[in-house]
């Protein structure tokens, strides 16, 4: 099996955390280097979280690297009102016994892509600071980049504000410059994640699956980010669209990013074609098989038992 190499950008954070535990078990992806942002916690927490998670696992060989402290214009304030002063609670981390890489996030994608025999995709699960720097003061690498898997943005209102999604309202100048770069772009956003749910009893039957159920049950227990009907783990929709796509509805729009006034972090799809004249820019997700993505969730933890074993 030909494994697809990636880079995985985020700030867990807790479903930041759950999707990256998928990630680091499964056969099919080869996990080129992790970065960590500033969004869900600080950039030093989001970065620990990331060591920790690769610690549990095993998977120490894949390098680290923290990025950006703050976005790249508007003041930063954290979630740790859903996820928890250190990001990552619910569950007793040992202490860390490696560190992130010298270089910071930035240069480490483009060393990786740089080296890389084919384009890569990215994963970003966070703020958009790290990429969005990528690809404004390192644009001759674009062509290295595969495409961004984006979980961000919302076509049907927002949780942060009545239209903007947490991701892109923490760094709307970032998430400008991505949208705009030119890039292709899949957008997993508000549309789908809040449609894929993870029920009370999933939960609670997770906590029974071995070490990493107990492990994945503690930290989702102490989710804050509650729906009526379970608790969404947005950022593991980037994964299962990287591994079952004909999961998702995707249509493709012209996709505008403000980054002022009272609809900052607001992501506006041209659908009726007024000012795009043709063009888009990104592959929006629009519909889940929510049924399909739990069952999915859910036969997930034991494989990543056997992996932890």
């Amino acid at each position: 099996m030909t494994k697809e190499p990636i880079i995985l950008d985020m700030d867990p954070g807790i479903d930041d955390a759950v999707a990256l535990s998928i990630a680091l078990t499964h056969s099919e992806f080869d996990i080129k280097l992790l970065t960590g942002v500033a969004g869900n916690v600080s950039v030093d927490k989001t970065t620990a979280n990331l060591l920790k998670l690769e610690e549990f696992f095993g998977r120490t060989d894949i390098p680290v690297a923290k990025g950006a402290k703050v976005p790249l214009k508007k003041e930063f304030k954290d979630a740790s009102y859903i996820h928890g002063e250190s990001g990552m609670p619910g569950y007793d981390f040992p202490e860390l016994t490696h560190a992130p890489i010298e270089k910071d996030a930035v240069d480490a994608i483009v060393d990786v892509l740089s080296a890389a025999p084919e384009p890569i995709t990215i994963v970003a699960t966070g703020a958009y600071t790290n990429i969005a720097l990528l690809v404004r003061d390192h644009a001759e690498i674009k062509p290295k980049i595969k495409r961004f898997v984006l979980m961000g943005g919302s076509l049907s209102g927002g949780n942060v504000s009545s239209v903007a999604e947490f991701n892109v309202f923490t760094d709307p100048d970032a998430a400008k410059i991505v949208f705009e770069s030119g890039v292709d772009i899949t957008m997993i956003g508000l549309d789908v994640t809040l449609k894929a749910l993870l029920s009370n009893q999933s939960i609670a039957d997770v906590a029974s699956m071995g070490r990493v159920g107990e492990m994945i049950s503690g930290v989702m227990t102490a989710y804050n980010d509650v729906e009526e009907d379970g608790k969404p783990m947005h950022d593991v929709n980037t994964i299962l669209y990287l591994l079952h796509p004909e999961l998702f509805t995707v249509k493709d729009f012209m996709v505008y990013v403000i980054a002022d006034g009272p609809a900052i972090g607001a992501t506006i799809a041209d659908t009726q074609d007024r000012w795009s004249d043709g063009k888009v820019n990104a592959h929006v997700a629009v519909d889940i098989d929510a049924p399909a993505f739990e069952r999915w969730f859910l036969e997930e933890i034991p494989k990543m038992n056997a992996f932890n074993a």
